[in-house]
């Protein structure tokens, strides 16, 4: 099979596609021919070795996908041959053929394509846990998500709106901002245009928002925290622009607020029954239209370094995926 494998820690150039043995599936586990993969940012830092967790090259990069059931191992009960399905991964998802554990696998939802399926477990799955468990939204509070129309940010954007919350969209450009309101955002913020803060607090009435959902970090992170409002829930997801804040801890203190990481790779490993779970419930939002996969971005393997683009150069909006067939 062909298979996208970084040698040595570098930038997507320095990736290569070369021909690998086909994987085989261990106990409770399914190999699936891959149609379409999902590019997130974690896969920019786990390539260049500046993930939380550092995997030694070479390996294959990507963390879900979607596809066909090609073979199945022992104790395999929620799936068969021939099912197509959305896979989470633990890397080796940018390859022709990968293996995911059943308990990270879904049946592809009716009425979504392979792409759309592809680029559905992580971003999905990361702000439904972060909403959903973590920050424990309740219908009626305000949610403030920034870098609104990235991968993480519209999923979130939907997943809020459709768990009853008022939802203020926060992003660098009109465009971004129209894809977010697109998307289920009830107000939106552009950060590159007007004060985070002093906006966010016009738009609640003086209140602040119940919750921030942050996978940026950089500048910004401080002014959101200070846009929330007692007993605010600010959620730590990523770092896309390339900074790690650091908080003044008096402004949580004011405020009873309280920071909350968010790493859903390891929530769900170590719940893999509620993950079974959220993404049943995630399957139904679907079904019932209220959330739908935005692609936007497709490439075939051999453009790799353009769809790396896209991400590093934070101009998608939405889904870049990564077509394996």
């Amino acid at each position: 099979m062909r298979a996208l494998v970084c040698k040595a820690y570098g930038p997507p150039e320095s990736l290569v596609i070369e021909d690998l043995d086909d994987p085989v599936a261990g106990d409770g586990e399914i190999v699936v021919d891959v149609a379409a993969a999902g590019i997130n940012f974690p896969d920019m830092l786990s390539i260049a070795g500046r993930y939380q967790v550092r995997t030694p090259p070479p390996f294959v990069p990507g963390n879900e996908a979607a596809g066909v059931v090609a073979a199945t191992g022992d104790g395999v009960t929620r799936f068969g041959v021939g099912d197509k399905v959305i896979v989470a991964t633990r890397g080796n998802a940018f390859a022709e053929r990968c293996v995911a554990h059943e308990q990270t696998a879904m049946p592809l939802p009716d009425g979504l394509d392979m792409e759309q399926g592809a680029g559905f477990p992580v971003t999905y799955g990361t702000s439904y846990h972060a909403l959903r468990q973590s920050a424990k939204l309740q219908p009626g509070e305000t949610v403030l998500v920034l870098g609104a129309a990235g991968g993480v940010g519209v999923t979130a954007v939907e997943i809020a709106s459709a768990m009853g919350a008022r939802v203020i969209a926060a992003a660098s450009s009109d465009a971004k901002l129209r894809f977010a309101r697109d998307a289920g955002a009830d107000e939106t913020v552009n950060y590159s245009n007007v004060p985070l803060k002093e906006t966010v607090k016009e738009l609640t009435g003086g209140d602040g928002v119940d919750v921030v959902v942050d996978p940026v970090g950089g500048e910004l992170a401080e002014q959101a925290l200070r846009a929330t409002g007692w007993h605010g829930r600010y959620l730590v997801i990523g770092f896309a622009s390339g900074d790690i804040p650091k908080f003044p801890l008096n402004i949580a203190l004011l405020k009873e607020a309280s920071i909350i990481g968010v790493w859903w790779g390891t929530w769900a490993a170590k719940n893999p029954q509620q993950q079974v779970q959220n993404m049943l419930e995630l399957g139904e939002l679907i079904a019932a239209d209220k959330i739908r996969p935005r692609v936007t971005e497709s490439y075939a393997l051999d453009d790799y370094v353009d769809a790396f683009k896209a991400i590093t150069e934070r101009r998608a909006l939405g889904k870049v995926v990564l077509r394996m067939r």
